[in-house]
Protein backbone atom coordinates (compact mmCIF):
# COMPACT_ATOMS: atom_id res chain seq x y z
CA UNK A 1 0.00 0.00 0.00
CA UNK A 2 0.92 3.15 -0.95
CA UNK A 3 0.97 6.00 1.55
CA UNK A 4 0.72 10.16 1.17
CA UNK A 5 3.89 10.34 1.65
CA UNK A 6 4.94 8.08 -1.23
CA UNK A 7 2.93 10.45 -3.50
CA UNK A 8 4.87 13.37 -1.54
CA UNK A 9 7.93 12.59 -2.10
CA UNK A 10 6.88 11.15 -5.95
CA UNK A 11 5.67 15.20 -6.46
CA UNK A 12 8.73 16.36 -5.39
CA UNK A 13 11.45 14.38 -7.63
CA UNK A 14 9.88 12.76 -10.30
CA UNK A 15 10.41 14.11 -13.88
CA UNK A 16 7.75 12.52 -15.52
CA UNK A 17 4.92 14.47 -17.46
CA UNK A 18 2.45 12.01 -16.88
CA UNK A 19 3.33 11.28 -13.22
CA UNK A 20 3.11 14.68 -12.43
CA UNK A 21 -0.03 15.36 -14.33
CA UNK A 22 -1.87 12.52 -12.33
CA UNK A 23 -0.30 14.17 -9.46
CA UNK A 24 -1.65 17.00 -9.58
CA UNK A 25 -5.27 15.56 -9.26
CA UNK A 26 -4.05 14.44 -5.45
CA UNK A 27 -6.58 14.66 -3.03
CA UNK A 28 -3.85 15.74 -0.94
CA UNK A 29 -2.53 19.66 -0.48
CA UNK A 30 1.08 18.81 0.58
CA UNK A 31 1.20 16.46 -2.73
CA UNK A 32 -0.30 19.55 -5.09
CA UNK A 33 2.18 21.88 -3.46
CA UNK A 34 5.03 19.57 -4.10
CA UNK A 35 3.86 18.85 -7.73
CA UNK A 36 3.26 23.12 -7.76
CA UNK A 37 7.13 23.49 -6.74
CA UNK A 38 8.80 20.73 -8.69
CA UNK A 39 10.69 22.64 -11.95
CA UNK A 40 9.90 19.98 -14.28
CA UNK A 41 6.08 20.41 -13.88
CA UNK A 42 4.95 21.59 -17.71
CA UNK A 43 2.24 24.35 -18.07
CA UNK A 44 -0.51 21.69 -18.74
CA UNK A 45 0.02 19.83 -15.08
CA UNK A 46 0.53 23.67 -13.66
CA UNK A 47 -3.07 24.97 -15.18
CA UNK A 48 -5.28 21.86 -13.88
CA UNK A 49 -3.83 22.95 -10.40
CA UNK A 50 -4.98 26.63 -10.69
CA UNK A 51 -8.54 25.58 -12.19
CA UNK A 52 -8.85 23.30 -9.31
CA UNK A 53 -8.23 26.66 -7.02
CA UNK A 54 -10.75 28.57 -8.82
CA UNK A 55 -13.18 25.76 -8.11
CA UNK A 56 -12.32 24.90 -4.65
CA UNK A 57 -11.04 28.06 -3.27
CA UNK A 58 -11.19 26.70 0.22
CA UNK A 59 -10.79 23.45 0.16
CA UNK A 60 -8.25 22.30 2.35
CA UNK A 61 -8.16 25.82 4.27
CA UNK A 62 -6.54 29.17 2.77
CA UNK A 63 -2.79 28.44 3.97
CA UNK A 64 -2.63 25.72 1.25
CA UNK A 65 -4.68 27.61 -0.87
CA UNK A 66 -2.79 30.78 -0.69
CA UNK A 67 0.67 28.58 -0.54
CA UNK A 68 -0.41 26.85 -4.05
CA UNK A 69 -1.29 29.89 -5.61
CA UNK A 70 1.93 31.68 -4.63
CA UNK A 71 4.09 28.20 -5.82
CA UNK A 72 2.03 28.26 -9.44
CA UNK A 73 2.84 32.53 -10.10
CA UNK A 74 6.26 31.95 -9.96
CA UNK A 75 6.85 28.53 -11.69
CA UNK A 76 9.29 29.14 -14.58
CA UNK A 77 6.92 27.30 -16.80
CA UNK A 78 3.89 29.19 -15.84
CA UNK A 79 2.39 30.30 -19.04
CA UNK A 80 0.01 33.16 -19.88
CA UNK A 81 -3.16 30.42 -19.83
CA UNK A 82 -2.31 28.85 -16.52
CA UNK A 83 -1.44 32.26 -14.62
CA UNK A 84 -4.79 33.94 -15.73
CA UNK A 85 -6.29 30.97 -14.29
CA UNK A 86 -3.89 31.77 -11.29
CA UNK A 87 -5.11 35.39 -11.48
CA UNK A 88 -8.96 34.27 -11.65
CA UNK A 89 -8.50 31.70 -8.52
CA UNK A 90 -6.35 34.71 -6.89
CA UNK A 91 -9.16 37.36 -7.62
CA UNK A 92 -12.05 34.94 -6.01
CA UNK A 93 -9.59 34.45 -3.05
CA UNK A 94 -9.08 38.05 -2.20
CA UNK A 95 -12.58 38.84 -3.00
CA UNK A 96 -13.38 36.36 -0.21
CA UNK A 97 -10.92 37.97 2.12
CA UNK A 98 -8.32 34.76 2.21
CA UNK A 99 -5.36 37.16 1.69
CA UNK A 100 -3.16 35.47 -1.27
CA UNK A 101 -1.05 38.44 -0.58
CA UNK A 102 1.94 36.81 -1.54
CA UNK A 103 0.56 35.35 -4.62
CA UNK A 104 -0.71 38.43 -6.09
CA UNK A 105 2.88 40.32 -5.84
CA UNK A 106 4.17 36.87 -7.48
CA UNK A 107 2.00 37.64 -10.29
CA UNK A 108 2.60 41.35 -10.64
CA UNK A 109 6.08 40.35 -11.22
CA UNK A 110 5.00 38.21 -14.43
CA UNK A 111 5.63 40.20 -17.59
CA UNK A 112 2.83 37.41 -19.05
CA UNK A 113 -0.02 39.63 -17.35
CA UNK A 114 -0.59 42.96 -18.12
CA UNK A 115 -0.59 45.81 -15.70
CA UNK A 116 -3.79 46.62 -16.60
CA UNK A 117 -4.99 42.76 -15.65
CA UNK A 118 -3.58 43.02 -12.41
CA UNK A 119 -4.38 46.33 -11.26
CA UNK A 120 -7.87 45.65 -10.05
CA UNK A 121 -6.69 43.09 -7.37
CA UNK A 122 -6.16 46.05 -5.50
CA UNK A 123 -9.71 47.36 -5.78
CA UNK A 124 -11.41 43.78 -4.46
CA UNK A 125 -12.73 43.93 -0.98
CA UNK A 126 -9.74 42.03 0.47
CA UNK A 127 -7.25 44.08 -1.16
CA UNK A 128 -5.23 45.99 1.99
CA UNK A 129 -3.71 49.37 1.86
CA UNK A 130 -0.27 47.54 2.05
CA UNK A 131 -1.19 45.24 -0.71
CA UNK A 132 -2.16 48.28 -2.71
CA UNK A 133 1.43 49.71 -2.45
CA UNK A 134 3.16 46.50 -3.11
CA UNK A 135 0.84 46.04 -6.17
CA UNK A 136 2.09 49.23 -7.41
CA UNK A 137 5.70 49.04 -6.03
CA UNK A 138 6.09 45.83 -8.01
CA UNK A 139 4.35 46.91 -11.08
CA UNK A 140 6.60 50.05 -11.03
CA UNK A 141 9.46 48.44 -11.04
CA UNK A 142 8.85 45.59 -14.05
CA UNK A 143 11.50 45.94 -17.22
CA UNK A 144 8.82 44.63 -19.60
CA UNK A 145 8.23 48.02 -20.89
CA UNK A 146 3.91 47.70 -19.77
Amino acid sequence: MRTPSYYFDLAGTSRDPAVLRELAGSEYPFVRQAVAANPCTRADALFALAARCRDVPAEHGPWNANALLLLLAGHPAADRPTLLAVLDATAARLAAAARPYAAVLALAGRPELRPAELLPLGRLPGASARLRSGLHRVLAGRVDGD
